[in-house]
């Protein structure tokens, strides 16, 4: 029965700890937080928030928040100006899983996924990247537009 129950947990995932949603809410709503980023807890078998950024940090700042070589998702709350100069906010998840990260740690990541994203309600784009350079500001830019 232990058997069975690890199997399906190695199948469907991780759990989610309770404050990733009430943080990923006070990014949308509140605007409290200008990023998010999570990370699996292995030990506890969930994903749990690593970090938040101030609403007043940069795109620099939380590029410079994501591990060289281990993998983590993230949302990021996109502020940007349309054409009509009309005020315009974006959601974005990011699944990062830089190419130099173990290979345990790139499975752990891409199984579980789907069931965290599904958390993330109103989420308007999503990137893989597994470099710096596909996160590129402009990239991120052009999907809002």
């Amino acid at each position: 029965m232990a058997f069975l129950r690890s199997y399906s947990n190695a199948s469907s995932g991780m759990g989610v700890a309770e404050d990733c949603r009430d943080t990923f809410v006070e990014l949308q709503r509140k605007k409290t937080h200008r990023y998010v980023i999570f990370k699996i807890d292995e030990k506890r078998k969930q994903v749990i928030v690593e970090k938040t950024g101030d609403a007043t940090e940069s795109y620099d700042d939380f590029m410079a928040s994501l591990p060289e070589n281990d993998c983590r998702y993230a949302v990021y709350d996109f502020d940007f100006v349309t054409e009509e100069n009309c005020q315009k906010s974006k959601i974005f998840f990011i699944a990062w899983s830089p190419s130099v990260s173990r290979i345990r740690a790139k499975m752990l990541y891409a199984t579980s996924k789907d069931r965290f994203r599904r958390e993330m309600d109103g989420v308007h784009y999503e990137i893989q990247a597994t470099d710096p350079s596909e996160l590129d500001l402009e990239i991120l830019r052009d999907r809002a537009h």
